[in-house]
């Protein structure tokens, strides 16, 4: 996010924060404000091609090893706006930086921070976790500060268009998925915030799923300068994911989060390339395919498992009244 802010802030350019801002405004989410934006961006010389340069998952992008035919998406990438792309990410920062708030600060993102489009929804659960490692204690701050940052340059890109923070459930969703993963029993509960381990495997949850998002998003990315942001996020979000791997890994939580990368694994489809932090036996922090290279989700996918439900759904999970925006749907 921090690139994507600095392409923004970039002088008089064409790629000036307030011109391009006022463009995803005024796009919308609907077929004639979307030509609309197309042709202003044209005659900038903007470049953008197709739904945008940022359209980081809507696209169904197969593995170029492993994954077999895409599942058919809900909303087509022909059919959608750049705002309503941009408004998907928005949904799964909310969530993100929700969950490390409470974490890190124990309260959540500010009220000037959730409002927006759409139906805004308060977060259930959530309480700053007792950190005894100075270490993961300073890990929970970084993060929940890249998450923060995402949230604010996001909403500040989006406009008027941005939605506001949906229902959020970061309590009773973590035992359903612990539940789904064999963690926990039928009848326990799992809290993310009792203690620093708990607090490692639910990050584990979101962070595999984020970097999967934005990989998906690179085939996609035709101007330069924009994949240069998106290759930046990707980045960010890759760092998060290995930090969190690693501290599993060497705190012996190997088997927990390997339940957690099966249960993930059975939720977005039939393909099997989700990956635990152990491969063989052996320590397995970066996720790859044979050729070296990380695996892509859907943003159907990436709602399979927020939703925690394989089939196709516009709620559940994480989100118990769904995501606003038009992406919100499920893959089947």
């Amino acid at each position: 996010m921090r690139v994507i802010a600095q392409q923004f802030e970039k002088g008089p350019s064409v790629f000036g924060k307030r011109f391009v801002r006022d463009l995803i405004s005024r796009s919308a989410e609907n077929g004639p404000d979307r030509r609309k934006f197309l042709v202003a961006a044209g005659a900038a010389g903007l470049g953008l091609v197709g739904t945008g340069a940022l359209a980081t998952a809507i696209a169904p992008v197969a593995n170029a090893a492993t994954r077999p035919p895409a599942q058919k998406e809900t909303v087509s990438s022909a059919a959608i706006s750049d705002a309503a792309i941009l408004n998907f990410a928005l949904n799964l920062e909310y969530l993100e930086a929700e969950f490390y708030s409470y974490a890190v600060h124990g309260h959540g993102l500010a009220d000037s921070l959730t409002t927006g489009t759409g139906a805004r929804g308060g977060v259930t659960g959530g309480r700053a976790v007792p950190f005894l490692s100075r270490t993961v204690r300073q890990f929970a701050q970084e993060i929940a500060g890249d998450e923060l940052a995402h949230v604010t340059f996001l909403r500040t890109a989006l406009g008027s268009a941005a939605v506001s923070r949906p229902a959020i459930d970061i309590k009773n969703s973590f035992t359903a998925a612990a539940r789904a993963a064999g963690l926990i029993g039928a009848h326990q509960t799992f809290d993310p915030y009792q203690n620093e381990n708990n607090f490692l495997l639910a990050a584990f949850i979101f962070e595999d799923v984020g970097v999967t998002a934005y990989k998906g998003a690179a085939p996609l990315v035709s101007n330069k300068t924009y994949l240069e942001a998106a290759a930046g996020i990707l980045a960010v979000e890759a760092y998060h994911a290995a930090t969190i791997r690693s501290s599993l890994y060497q705190r012996d939580l190997c088997t927990a989060a390997n339940k957690i990368s099966n249960a993930r694994d059975s939720l977005d489809g039939a393909s099997d390339d989700d990956q635990g932090i152990t491969l063989k036996g052996q320590a397995n922090i970066v996720p790859t395919d044979s050729n070296g290279v990380a695996y892509s989700r859907s943003a159907g996918q990436v709602l399979n498992v927020v939703y925690l439900n394989p089939k196709k759904t516009t709620s559940g999970g994480f989100f118990p009244k769904g995501v606003n925006g038009a992406i919100n749907t499920s893959a089947g």
